[in-house]
């Protein structure tokens, strides 16, 4: 092969990987917005259940604060029609309203344990549990907290590449042993992925996912499946569910001036 052709493909190749990496990472422009509206709807699942939904996982260490039998981690879990543990986001938007300071957990505090401080990005590690089990955070700092007084944590963070194509590959962020009760701060700083899983080295039941969108504008849907994004400029866009067991689905919306735009996602098998 001549080398001016060697040249042009390697320019393309080039190209392609910095337009991957931008529309993944674009910079995001905060300001005021005024005359924002807002997208609201319900993540659902129709049909029967996958065999897989609820795993069965052996207590094997730790039985003390962790529990003894087996622990149920699901997969996939449903309420009436309600899929929870989804995320949905508007993609690829640019500039908009400034990411909020983080508050209070939602989750009760459990016996013995503080709630989580105002202004902090935070997991906490607690009956062998991940508290949140799924959260969206701005990407930067995030502490990681061990509430398991004698229980030596690991927890591995991890990049989902590909998950728009349905192949995902896993890149490590960070990954560490937290063997003392206390607070550790990691940098959460994900390159080509907004989608991220977490899971405990040490106790194969921990498991957990978070979303670190370049932009405020996604939200984790509640008990009974539903969102509301807030304070969006008037325009349109795509939005997408996500679901960490099923992947990607996206509706177009259009948002009016002070007006709110429907946009609702149904998964199955």
């Amino acid at each position: 092969m001549k080398r001016a052709a060697i040249t042009v493909i390697a320019v393309v190749i080039f190209g392609f990987l910095i337009s991957y990496v931008g529309t993944a990472y674009a910079v995001y422009k905060e300001g005021a917005v005024s005359n924002g509206g807002s997208i609201k709807g319900k993540v659902t699942f129709k049909g029967a259940l996958p065999d897989d939904a609820v795993e069965k996982v052996t207590i094997t260490k730790n039985t003390d604060v962790c529990g003894t039998g087996a622990r149920e981690v699901v997969w996939v879990d449903v309420k009436g029609n309600a899929l929870r543990g989804a995320f949905v986001f508007i993609d690829g938007i640019t500039e908009g309203k400034a990411w909020p300071a983080p508050g209070k957990a939602s989750w009760p505090a459990a016996e013995g344990d503080k709630y989580p401080e105002e202004g902090k990005y935070i997991i906490v590690q607690k009956g062998c549990r991940f508290r949140p089990w799924a959260q969206v955070i701005k990407p930067g700092n995030i502490t990681i907290r061990n509430s398991d007084n004698g229980v030596l944590h690991n927890i591995n963070t991890r990049e989902m590449i590909g998950v728009e194509s349905g192949s995902t590959v896993k890149k490590v962020i960070f990954n560490f042993g937290q063997p003392d009760p206390g607070d550790i701060e990691k940098e959460l700083k994900p390159r080509r992925s907004h989608f991220i899983g977490i899971n405990c080295e040490a106790h194969n039941f921990m498991f957990g996912f978070m979303m670190a969108p370049e932009h405020p504008y996604a939200e984790v849907v509640g008990e009974d499946g539903s969102f509301t994004i807030k304070d969006v400029p008037p325009g349109t866009y795509t939005v997408k569910a996500w679901h960490p067991r099923f992947g990607l689905k996206e509706a177009k919306v259009t948002v009016a001036a002070k007006g709110a735009a429907d946009a609702n996602f149904e998964f199955s098998k």
